[in-house]
């Protein structure tokens, strides 16, 4: 969909409107232009040969003075009218975008960093405010005062008219040389900006690890870049262009149209092709005749800026929702099951293929493997981040694709290493997936995820703020979402394995947590540290998308294949950090 096709489909809710304000901006348009062919005509009036008509004079003030009302009237209606629709479209589309966000597939996000969806989110809406508010008031303005005053003009003399029409064509040829390629280099802008979004997003959310290990100025380094590499396209893109638009400005500005006119004036009268008084009409009105260009040129940027942003607003709406069944089934149980599971992100690279595996309720499933070799990927599949695009996962029988999210997600929680929480209370956090819990199951959760005794300790206990009141460590906000998935209390659980970044006192803690949380449930874990995973009923050796090896840890050693291999080569990296850690104790 092109912009100008996404922005008509955004702007319907407010269609009407814009349609009022749009012939309330024709009659401004128009009743602009009145007061000051009232005064030329007065002028001619006066200056005309013989007796002052003063039925005449006064017939013409008080039609200036009448276009004067009516110019302010409807220009202060259109305005109201194209502001209020602007807030309404705002708070629209972004309710509009947060529901739809809702639907997306979770493994959405997991491709888009923060930065990206504020900027479609918060930025991208804000910019169109110029568009609705502003630019389609002006363009119209733009078009019909210099037509209006074009007809008027030729009424008087259409030779002193066409002269001082001459400068309009070659501002077109040089404003058409400014925007070649113009589109292309909008897009690097918001690519640009984009980057800056994200650096800052990544840096603040980083910030007590970043000085924590001494990092802080090489994290900062990476936004520095982001804004230095900006600062050189966009001085690239518009410095060959101020020349340009310095000379362009000037053809149309306001003192060379008034010496066009009175050069042209003088030499008119000169030759006796026109009366002295028929120069006022050029002087008032063709020196503003090419006043709407001036504006149009100034805005052209943040018109375009504004389009480009409805585009991206219209794509992120068009995002394939999460689809639901239309009557969802319920599981019979909580046997998983992957039957000949197959994924791709693009629709033709495989990342997986010929996935069959088998989880017992109760029983634990250890993904293994190097790399990239897809164990994220299998994972996600479970709790729906991702449909599989061949064969099926299965819950109790049914497909998951037949379950229907709010069911799906009463049966599989998740605990992975990238912590989300929101900027709300503590309770509100750890109650997401249970709303309805009472402050004494919320307690009981956050006690058995090793994380009460640390909420009390905060200024407001559970109503501390996420950012405002709570700051928490990365460990702390892990067992934050431990207690989050002990309150889902779902029985299929998927864990990435949480400590594989925590310092020796939270990796205890959140260790204990998990041992709280993992009881009784059907598990899949992505192994990070093999020997978390030797007493695993189950372990899935993945390379290059498909299950290499199976078994428990004792045959997989027995086989001697890739699982020995990097089991050997993991107890050889841990012998290294003991033998390290023995030698700073000494």
């Amino acid at each position: 969909m092109s912009d100008r096709a996404a922005l008509m489909e955004l702007m319907a809710p407010i269609r009407a409107r814009v349609v009022t304000a749009s012939a309330l901006q024709l009659v401004y348009a128009v009743s602009a232009l009145v007061p000051f062919v009232c005064v030329a005509e007065l002028a001619r009036a006066l200056l005309a040969p013989g007796p002052v008509d003063r039925a005449r004079v006064w017939g013409i003030a008080a039609v200036a003075v009448g276009g004067l009302l009516v110019r302010f009237l409807a220009f202060g209606a259109a305005g109201a009218i194209m502001h209020f629709a602007d807030a309404d479209l705002q708070l629209h589309l972004r309710r509009r975008m947060a529901a739809h966000l809702a639907r997306v597939p979770l493994g959405w996000f997991t491709d888009r960093n923060s930065g990206q969806v504020k900027k479609a989110v918060q930025d991208d809406v804000r910019e169109m405010h110029h568009l609705v508010a502003h630019a389609l008031l002006d363009l119209l303005a733009a078009v019909v005062t210099p037509l209006a005053a074009l007809a008027y003009l030729l009424t008087v003399d259409w030779r002193l008219t066409l002269l001082v029409l001459a400068p309009i064509p070659l501002f077109a040829v040089a404003f058409a040389i400014m925007m070649r390629g113009f589109g292309e280099q909008m897009k690097r802008w918001g690519e640009a900006n984009e980057r800056i979004n994200a650096a800052v997003v990544e840096f603040v959310r980083g910030i007590a690890v970043i000085k924590t290990f001494g990092q802080t100025q090489r994290s900062y380094r990476r936004f520095a870049e982001a804004v230095d590499d900006f600062a050189d396209f966009f001085g690239a893109w518009v410095r060959p262009m101020l020349r340009l638009s310095g000379l362009s400005m000037a053809l149309i500005s306001p003192p060379t149209m008034l010496l066009v006119v009175l050069a042209g004036g003088t030499f008119f009268v000169s030759q006796g092709w026109l009366a002295a008084p028929d120069v006022l009409p050029f002087a008032l009105v063709g020196v503003g005749l090419t006043a709407p260009f001036l504006t149009l040129d100034m805005g052209s940027m943040r018109l375009r800026r504004a389009a480009e942003s409805a585009g991206k607003v219209a794509a992120l709406l068009a995002t394939p929702a999460l689809p639901e069944p239309e009557e969802p089934a319920a599981p019979d149980g909580h046997r998983v099951e992957f039957r000949g599971a197959g994924f791709s992100y693009d629709g033709q690279t495989r990342v997986l293929r010929e996935i069959d595996l088998v989880m017992e309720p109760g029983t634990v499933t250890a993904l293994a493997g190097p790399s990239g070799s897809g164990k994220s990927t299998l994972a996600k599949l479970l709790p729906r981040f991702h449909d599989v695009t061949e064969g099926a996962v299965v819950i109790g029988g049914q497909d998951v694709r037949a379950i229907g999210s709010a069911e799906l997600y009463r049966h599989v929680g998740f605990v992975f290493q990238d912590v989300q929480l929101l900027r709300a209370s503590l309770t509100a956090n750890i109650a997401l997936g249970r709303p309805d819990a009472s402050a004494g199951e919320i307690e009981r959760a956050a006690a058995a995820a090793q994380i009460h005794e640390r909420i009390m300790a905060l200024p407001r206990g559970y109503d501390s703020v996420i950012g405002e009141d709570a700051h928490l460590s990365g460990g702390e906000a892990q067992r934050v979402s431990i207690a989050r998935a002990l309150l889902a209390d779902a029985p299929i659980l998927v864990l990435d394995e949480a400590t594989a970044f925590a310092d020796p006192e939270s990796e205890s803690a959140i260790q204990d947590a998990l041992s709280t949380l993992v009881a009784g449930r059907t598990l899949l874990v992505i192994a990070h540290r093999l020997q978390t995973i030797a007493g695993a009923d189950q372990i899935l050796v993945l390379g290059d998308g498909t299950i290499a090896e199976r078994g428990r840890h004792a045959d997989l050693l027995a086989a001697g294949g890739a699982y020995a291999r990097q089991w050997a080569a993991y107890a050889r990296a841990g012998e290294r950090a003991w033998t390290h850690d023995e030698e700073i104790v000494r």
